[in-house]
């Protein structure tokens, strides 16, 4: 059987996620953009905003400062190169893989989460009125329709003595409809809400009259994308790209590697069995500076992060904040092949200066860390569009942070 050394297994992991190699110089295209979806197959959609939204993250992370409206214009504008459905979790994904998706649309009883799955039978009359109007106005807000539908005495005053998921049933049943694909998301207005509109109204022709893809089908072949995505993984791994489970999970597995899709090897210092993908590069070296989102496909498998990399990582933004031993927006910094540094920032868009509330070192981290960040930083800062970075005193890396951003001058 095949062996690579963890090293190995982390530049083709770099390499299949298009973060081995410096960004390519020149204006950003679609082009650019679109390819770089192609290979990751994904954009998780979040509503954190205190750096920048979760889908433009991996996007910057990979081509650089870019045009965010070259993502509206693919996302919104007919005919879409990318449409808003349920993937890994809410994501924009290529329009052409919406198909692959289609069992999981139907199997919303088991796929969505509860509240959602059970509206046909809580909600059956303002399931049908919502249809009605959004056949009749959409693009749509769920907040619009449910001002509509109040204001006929169809629906109950919205509950506002609670913040987060008390959604109202206008939104409720909107939510069933896009999980089930019988609306989709034309495009998100300037409050980041989703315009409903007629599925038939948002795909493009090629894809809305596409032949149907038999589920077995469609699951290899989404199981085969998480695998191309990782280069080199765990079953574990791929299946968790797009979310797959369940014994047609396993079946696409044993058809991939039956079929040599996906060769079975060893990673030296891992615990688990592991694949590579046919198509996978191992490149001699990895040269990358990158800050990565908490929702960048590369991160999200966070025992694969640890074994690849060396570095425990998670998530603090639902932790108290005592609790918190990083931050509540941690990003990790890619360096070469190794992530150095975790720096916990926040866009301070009102005083127009990128905040590094907290900085803390890897056991990676070597004696350019703080420089090659400090550039890193105040590129994405003029990206954000503010002018200037400050560095909090909170964590080992803090204080060589500070002094690379005020560089030799001291100002």
């Amino acid at each position: 059987m095949e062996t690579l050394s963890n090293a190995e297994a982390r530049r083709a992991a770099l390499r299949a996620q298009g973060l081995d190699r410096p960004r390519a110089a020149g204006p950003v295209t679609m082009r650019h953009l679109t390819g770089t979806v192609d290979r990751v197959n994904l954009l998780q959609i979040d509503s954190v905003n205190i750096l920048a939204r979760a889908h433009l993250m991996p996007l910057y992370s990979r081509l650089g400062p870019y045009d965010t409206a070259l993502l509206d214009r693919a996302a919104s504008r007919a005919p879409r190169r990318l449409v808003e459905t349920w993937a890994h979790v809410a994501s924009y994904v290529p329009a052409t893989t919406y198909p692959l998706l289609a069992w999981r649309r139907r199997a919303y009883a088991q796929e969505a989460w509860r509240r959602v799955a059970s509206v046909p039978k809580a909600h059956p009359v303002e399931l049908d009125a919502v249809r009605e109007l959004v056949a009749a106005r959409g693009p749509v807000t769920a907040s619009a329709l449910h001002d509509t539908l109040e204001a006929a005495g169809r629906s109950a005053p919205r509950d506002r003595a609670e913040w987060g998921w008390n959604w109202t049933t206008a939104k409720l049943c909107l939510e069933h409809l896009f999980f089930t694909g019988e609306v989709m998301s034309a495009r998100r207005n300037g409050a980041f809400e989703r315009c409903y509109d007629l599925a038939e109204r948002v795909l493009p022709p090629a894809v809305r009259h596409a032949p149907p893809v038999p589920d077995d089908v469609a699951v290899r072949r989404l199981l085969e994308l998480g695998a191309r995505a990782h280069g080199v993984g765990s079953a574990r791994c791929f299946r968790d790209y797009f979310r797959l489970r369940g014994p047609a999970a396993r079946r696409a597995l044993d058809e991939l590697v039956e079929e040599g899709t996906l060769v079975p090897v060893v990673v030296q210092g891992w615990s688990e069995r592991a694949y590579r993908h046919r198509d996978a590069v191992v490149p001699r070296r990895a040269g990358r500076a990158a800050l990565l989102s908490p929702f960048d496909p590369l991160v999200w498998e966070r025992r694969r992060l640890e074994e690849l990399f060396g570095v425990r990582y998670r998530i603090e933004i639902y932790v108290p904040a005592p609790r918190r031993q990083l931050g509540y927006y941690v990003l990790p910094f890619l360096q070469g092949e190794q992530i150095t540094a975790l720096v916990d920032l926040k866009a301070d868009r009102g005083a127009g200066v990128l905040r590094v509330v907290r900085a803390h070192r890897t056991p990676h981290a070597d004696g350019d860390t703080a420089a090659v960040l400090a550039a890193e930083l105040g590129l994405l800062a003029s990206w954000l569009g503010l002018a200037e970075v400050l560095v909090a005193g909170d964590g080992d890396l803090a204080d060589d942070l500070a002094a690379a951003v005020a560089g030799p001058s001291g100002g």
